[in-house]
């Protein structure tokens, strides 16, 4: 396998961002390079972010939330570390927004 098609982790852990997610979601969606799971460790948010990626893992299987009672951004990403497959992992704030090329560079 080369890095081409190597299998690409993205961790986005989430509490609270009900009024960025989708932003970030659709910045991960929008990559040129396409060979990714998305996991989305809801840190258990009391808005509607989690829906928001539940929604959204319904239509891209490419997609996994997982929820857990509220434990910290740092246990947050332990748990999508431990869930992820892929070769390479990069984290991806909630309130983030990546260039459609971050992946692929």
């Amino acid at each position: 396998m080369t890095y081409e098609d190597a299998l690409v982790s993205v961790i986005i852990p989430l509490y609270n961002r009900q009024d960025t997610i989708q932003r970030a979601v659709d910045s991960v969606l929008s990559q040129s390079y396409s060979n990714i799971e998305v996991l989305v460790v809801d840190d258990g948010s009391t808005d509607a972010s989690g829906e928001i990626c539940d929604k959204v893992a319904c239509i891209d299987k490419r997609f996994e939330v997982i929820h857990i009672p509220n434990s910290g951004v740092s246990h947050a990403r332990n748990v999508g570390i431990d869930a992820s497959c892929g070769e390479y992992i990069t984290f991806i704030d909630a309130d983030d927004r990546i260039p459609n090329n971050y992946l692929e560079n």
